[in-house]
């Protein structure tokens, strides 16, 4: 399980990426939310964080790389300043970043209109190592968590959820 607080600090890219709650130096850092986002406004909220040997932080994250744990635990809870989030997971994939010809996940954070939302999702579900049976639609808020995967180069594995209404509403679609 993951629980730990998610800070965000806009004005300083990566600031805590090697400090802790408290702004001092961690080697475990800290979860954090990208500062690309706003959390009122933007369509999807990309948090990062390192993959510990500890287990740590968001070590857990290369779980969802099998299917059979997706099946065991396709919800993520958010607790925020102004409450309790749903996300279902509808995709998980693994990537390299800054190789001049990435898959940028993580520069979307709002989408200019549903032609460019559409597209930003086909382009996941195409990269998904398994297929939930689920997906989003224009509309639904992202929660992108985002980690170190080690079987590539400068490779990180990506656990993509969606905004659900409430439990009660969760289904395929």
């Amino acid at each position: 399980m993951i629980d730990y607080p998610v800070m965000y600090r806009p004005s300083e890219e990566n600031y805590y990426l090697h400090r802790d709650f408290n702004g001092e130096y961690s080697a475990n850092g800290c979860l954090f939310l990208s500062e690309l986002c706003n959390p009122a406004t933007s369509d999807n909220l990309i948090i990062y964080g390192h993959h510990m040997n500890s287990g740590k932080m968001f070590a857990a994250l290369e779980q969802y790389k099998d299917s059979a744990f997706y099946l065991e635990h396709p919800l993520i809870s958010y607790d925020t300043l102004h409450g309790s989030e749903t996300y279902q997971v509808f995709a998980v994939f693994c990537t390299p970043v800054y190789t001049g010809n990435d898959f940028p996940y993580y520069t979307f954070t709002k989408a200019e209109d549903a032609a460019d939302y559409r597209e930003y999702i086909k382009e996941v579900k195409e990269r998904a190592l398994y297929d939930t049976g689920i997906s989003a639609v224009f509309g639904d808020k992202l929660l992108t968590l985002s980690t170190c995967e080690y079987s590539q180069r400068n490779g990180r594995v990506v656990v993509m959820a969606k905004k659900s209404a409430s439990k009660k509403q969760i289904g395929r679609s």
